[in-house]
């Protein structure tokens, strides 16, 4: 228990660090949170303190959930959320000026509003139908006049949650997409490199199954970067901070991420076509280490002078394999085969990473 408080305590004392001290999840974090919190503040300021509104509250309570992780994520977020609150306030004054009764007007509204609340295009912001119903009802609230104000407090804290994360520090995240674009050469590199020195020497089937189940989190951390690309893009969709003199890094151009998406599959197949493979030529293994080894070297951030030597040096060690495969006192065998084409697509796809001219460019977002 003393333990997990100490690492508890351990964890929280670095993310503060870190928010302080560097650019992050950290600090994005508390920048949305004290936007949130100022947002709701200053709703409440012009609601109950300066307009003296009758539900002075929906106004904060409504900004608090539009400060968003994107301008874009708010001003759809305020449009749903107004929709919704607009149908649940008019359907609940509707059916408790129609049955007279709270408990009857539940009983027929909510069902309703419920169902609202789930339509696809409301998201997460159905939610507010039944809950803006249940106010009504709850509070009896049916006249014309209680109505207008629901509708305008809930309209003002929109306005201010939307402003507030658009005028104030914009999000931006291009963060995550420069960190993965760095991540995947160095990862790529880190796994061939130890296939090719472990190939050499006495290896097992759990040791490949190793190899291959690293291969498969390089595909996943490609999936993440799709991801990242598409959050990025959408927090830049009507976000002022440019227009706000704001310093904003544009993330790495998307040019070559499906080269990455091939580059991965490639490094993924051959593990696996060594992980099936029952017999290989004696030869295979001595020629197949320096093969992987040059692809590493080609990938890693490290060794960008050197590129062009390990291109040439992995071409070699390609041409070398498709003699043995293409020689006849060897065994020809599927795997042969596979590893011969699994070796030249990633051999293809390394040549056109080796000419972009921004790949150097990677080993300083590090």
């Amino acid at each position: 228990m003393w333990h997990s408080l100490t690492w508890e305590a351990t964890s929280v004392c670095r993310s503060v660090r870190r928010c302080v001290t560097a650019r992050g999840p950290e600090r994005y974090t508390t920048v949305q949170s004290l936007k949130t919190a100022g947002a709701a503040l200053v709703a409440w300021a012009l609601a109950g303190w300066w307009w003296d509104a009758p539900m002075a509250l929906l106004a904060p309570w409504t900004a608090l959930f539009l400060v968003q992780s994107t301008v874009y994520r708010s001003l759809l977020s305020a449009l749903q959320q107004f929709v919704v609150v607009v149908a649940g306030t008019l359907l609940a004054a509707g059916g408790g000026v129609l049955l007279q009764n709270t408990m009857a007007a539940m009983a027929v509204v909510l069902p309703l509003t419920v169902l609202l609340g789930n339509y696809t295009r409301f998201g997460s912001q159905g939610l507010y139908a039944p809950t803006a119903a249940l106010f009504v009802l709850v509070y009896e609230s049916y006249a014309g006049f209680d109505i207008l104000h629901r509708l305008l407090e809930t309209l003002l804290g929109a306005t201010i949650g939307v402003c507030v994360n658009a005028l104030v520090l914009p999000p931006v995240h291009t963060d995550r997409v420069r960190r993965l674009r760095s991540q995947l050469p160095r990862d790529c590199a880190t796994l061939l490199h130890e296939v090719a020195d472990g190939i050499e020497g006495v290896y097992d089937d759990g040791r490949v199954r190793g190899w291959y189940d690293r291969a498969l989190r390089l595909t996943d951390v490609v999936a993440e970067l799709r991801d990242a690309r598409r959050w990025s893009d959408e927090s830049f969709r009507f976000n002022p901070g440019h227009k706000l003199r704001r310093t904003v890094v544009p993330p790495p151009s998307a040019d070559w991420d499906l080269t990455w998406d091939r580059i991965t599959e490639h490094i993924r197949a051959a593990i696996r076509t060594l992980n099936d493979a029952t017999t290989l030529p004696d030869c295979v293994p001595g020629i197949l280490s320096p093969l992987l080894r040059s692809a590493g070297d080609v990938l890693d951030p490290g060794s960008a002078d050197d590129r062009d030597r390990a291109l040439n040096e992995m071409t070699a060690a390609h041409r070398r394999l498709t003699a043995v495969l293409a020689d006849g006192r060897y065994e020809t065998t599927p795997a042969l085969g596979a590893l011969a084409l699994d070796t030249q697509r990633l051999l293809d796809d390394l040549t056109t990473f080796a000419d972009a001219r921004d790949v150097p460019q990677l080993r300083h977002q590090a």
